[in-house]
């Protein structure tokens, strides 16, 4: 008897539908086949699908069980068949009887335990994505993960804790309530940040910057000797990023449940990302890839920052990789099998020391490094990825006076709270300035964008020629010195660029 059950497949964020063909014949000896360009996964799903068959209460045909994956062109590699598969073994062998409209308008996706429990399955939000364009469509999915698939409307979810309760709801004996909706709200940062900038002590200047980067989501570069706060700057980032909307946080959580990084029970993703990889990664862990790729570390920070502590420690051709990404926003991982696109829209934030020992410059420690040694340390980073970088900006070793526990004189510090405030109305303004266009700062505009959008007055306009002309900046430095101005301006609620505003853009674009 021949069954056909619905399923997907995941090629980066792009849902393809796949059919499980599972045929149960008398003729021929025994066996278990799987074809369709199946994984060692999926392959070793033979053993877990038949154990957990058992071990669930019902019989495994002794009988040739054929499986096939369709389209038989396409690469699969997923646990997530392993569900499917029972089902389509317990139907064609008569233990689960559905008329095959039924079966038309479901779909299962999950891996099995030996038991028959369903584990944690990635790709859940994907599924539901790619159902809630089949109307009436049901999705049964692993319960952990279940979740996940809550946040889009249009279909009916169905939790499986393990296959016998599934195969009892088939059946129509215990029915398995579906899931409710979950609205996504506008408002879905909740929480307290880890970091508060008033705990930072002076640095003043870096923090203006870290402000202007947040609300623009411009990229930056801290330099200083270390202990001065550079990884404490980055760390207070997050709690002054506005949160996310609901468009956004769907399609960061798009990506994160490709990577499998939701947690059981979770449905949706709540923060803006904050991605700190360690500067031993390999150029796949921070681009993507993998035999089959996943998402990299620039992935993970879409919409959100990606944080490089110690900048020029980081293998050189893993920061050459950072180019593309930088400036369309987007990566590419093109294997011999696939062609596979993720979005990669995010705001670097690098720190480094002024010298390889860390003091040149300081006031009170003396620097051992040569002139030599100084520029080959600064040559790690190419000029490329340098003419990329919006905001440079001086972390100097702090006054004692400013460290004191007690000190009656000192100015009341900004607080991560009010720095926040302004970075959100800096958004709104943003947000009306590209209710048509498929972007959501500052930063994310193109030279037409910025010749369209950006109002220069001629004070400011002489002031950013003058500049050109004397550093010899390049065209991309030209358009991303407006877009820091344009950030600056939103900061003020003010629609022109004046001259100050390119002054003070101006001063961040330091040259190491």
């Amino acid at each position: 008897m021949l069954i056909k059950i619905r399923s997907i497949a995941n090629l980066g964020l792009e849902t393809i539908p796949v059919d499980i063909e599972v045929d149960v014949a008398s003729v021929g000896f025994p066996g278990f086949t799987i074809v369709g360009l199946p994984s060692k996964a999926i392959e070793e799903a033979r053993e877990r699908v038949k154990t957990a068959i058992v071990n669930s209460g019902f019989s495994f045909p002794p009988k040739k069980i054929t499986v096939n994956l369709a389209p038989a062109d396409l690469p699969k590699d997923s646990a997530a068949y392993d569900l499917p598969i029972a089902i389509g073994i317990l139907a064609a062998s008569g233990q689960l009887l559905t008329s095959s409209s039924d079966l038309q308008r479901m779909f299962f996706y999950g891996e099995l335990s030996l038991d028959g429990t369903l584990r944690p399955t990635r790709g859940i939000l994907l599924l539901a994505l790619f159902a809630q364009k089949k109307p009436g469509s049901t999705i049964f999915v692993p319960h952990p993960s279940a979740n996940e698939a809550t946040v889009v409307s249009g279909i009916k979810i169905i939790p499986i804790k393990n296959l016998g309760v599934l195969v009892n709801h088939l059946k129509d004996k215990e029915m398995i309530t579906p899931l409710n909706q979950t609205e996504i709200k506008e408002d879905i940062d909740s929480l307290l940040p880890d970091f508060d900038l008033s705990e930072i002590a002076g640095q003043e200047q870096a923090k203006r910057a870290l402000i202007i980067a947040a609300a623009g989501g411009h990229n930056l570069l801290m330099w200083g000797p270390p202990g001065t706060g550079k990884t404490m700057l980055a760390r207070t980032l997050p709690g002054i990023l506005p949160p996310l909307s609901s468009t956004e946080a769907l399609e960061v959580t798009r990506i994160y449940s490709v990577a499998g990084l939701i947690n059981p029970g979770e449905a949706i993703v709540k923060r803006r990302p904050f991605r700190a990889p360690h500067h031993g990664i390999s150029a796949a862990g921070m681009i993507g890839g993998g035999s089959h790729p996943l998402p990299g570390e620039v992935s993970l920070a879409h919409l959100g920052v990606l944080f490089l502590d110690e900048m020029p420690e980081f293998p050189r051709h893993v920061l050459e990789s950072l180019r593309q990404p930088m400036e369309d926003g987007q990566v590419e991982v093109v294997r011999v099998a696939s062609h596979i696109r993720y979005p990669a829209s995010f705001s670097l934030i690098a720190a480094i020391n002024p010298c390889p020992c860390g003091w040149l410059g300081h006031p009170r420690k003396e620097c051992r490094c040569t002139p030599r040694q100084i520029a080959r340390y600064h040559r790690r980073i190419s000029g490329p990825i340098l003419d990329r970088i919006d905001l440079c900006v001086a972390v100097a070793a702090v006054e004692v006076e400013k460290l004191a526990l007690t000190n009656p004189k000192a100015i009341p510090k900004m607080t991560s709270k009010q720095a926040k405030i302004q970075v959100i109305k800096a958004r709104a303004l943003q947000n009306k300035r590209f209710a048509n266009l498929p972007i959501y700062t500052n930063s994310q505009m193109r030279n037409k964008e910025v010749k369209k959008l950006c109002f220069l007055t001629p004070e400011a306009e002489n002031l950013l020629k003058l500049a050109v002309e004397k550093y010899d900046f390049s065209a991309r430095s030209y358009f991303r010195l407006i877009k820091v101005a344009r950030t600056i301006a939103d900061l003020e609620n003010n629609k022109k660029i004046t001259s100050i505003h390119m002054a003070e853009a101006l001063q961040y674009k330091q040259v190491l």
